[in-house]
């Protein structure tokens, strides 16, 4: 993880086609996500859909992670294992995905509210997303990592929630971690300096109290320390001039939210 991969216009394409076959596939997990199904289903469908689709799950066996998804339940942060649990009105379930495909890697995450949920957690998913829109504005040519730290930062603090600071995003594509660690906290102008052709992994882990997390002793999933939920969302984004180029999107998972309303 010592270098940063720099993409070229094709490479970033590739990605994109990758990234947006994870958006499809959490689509097909908003399909189907609902109080009584437990958490395993929807693992396996996303494996079918994804290898219906030519690409290969990049979690599974991903340093020896079991599953195709990471399935987190309400105080999980990030990294929870799909299983028997039959999820339940008033959970949020945060639902990671990454794909590999033509070579190229696409990630990201979104968190799904199930039936009546409290309204300070439906405040900590939309804090949270707007954390991600504003990190992501930050993502251009010129800036600095710490920027899109401190836009995510700035923006949950002032709401009154905690800043997971154990667990980062990261660079993507050419494999599914890479050079530059993006924080979701930090200092305006800090950091390694954006350019064309980086493609970042921005990801928001933000929780409703206490910053604090803790590790299991499955040494995958993550939980915060006051038992408080905790959400996350995800953009797979490529630095640009001007504007980012948000290469992953939630469009697809509203549109299928929105016809279950």
């Amino acid at each position: 993880m010592s270098k940063i991969y720099f993409k070229s216009s094709e490479d970033i394409e590739k990605i994109r086609e990758s990234s947006l076959l994870v958006s499809k596939t959490l689509a097909e997990v908003a399909k189907v996500i609902r109080e009584g199904l437990k958490t395993i289903e929807l693992n396996k469908l996303a494996e079918t859909f994804i290898r219906d689709h030519g690409g290969v799950p990049a979690f599974l066996n991903y340093n020896g992670f079991p599953y195709s998804l990471c399935i987190s339940l309400n105080d999980q942060v990030v990294h929870g294992f799909p299983g028997d649990y039959e999820i339940k009105d008033g959970d949020i379930v945060s639902v990671d995905c990454g794909v590999i495909l033509n070579k190229f890697y696409g990630d990201s995450a979104y968190t799904f509210p199930i039936g009546n949920v409290e309204p300070e957690t439906l405040k900590l998913l939309k804090v949270t997303k707007e954390c991600l829109d504003l990190g992501v504005e930050k993502a251009v040519t010129g800036m600095r990592i710490g920027d899109i730290g401190f836009a995510v930062q700035d923006h949950a603090e002032k709401n009154g929630f905690g800043v997971v600071k154990e667990l980062v995003g990261h660079g993507v594509g050419v494999k599914l971690h890479e050079k530059p660690e993006v924080p979701n906290y930090g200092k305006r102008g800090s950091g390694i300096k954006l350019e064309d052709g980086m493609v970042i992994a921005i990801e928001p882990m933000i929780n409703a109290g206490r910053a604090g997390v803790k590790f299991w002793d499955d040494n995958w999933t993550v939980s915060t320390v006051d038992k408080k939920p905790s959400a996350h969302y995800e953009h797979t984004v490529a630095v640009k001039k001007g504007k980012a180029d948000v290469l992953s999107t939630f469009s697809y998972i509203e549109e299928v939210l929105e016809q279950k309303h």
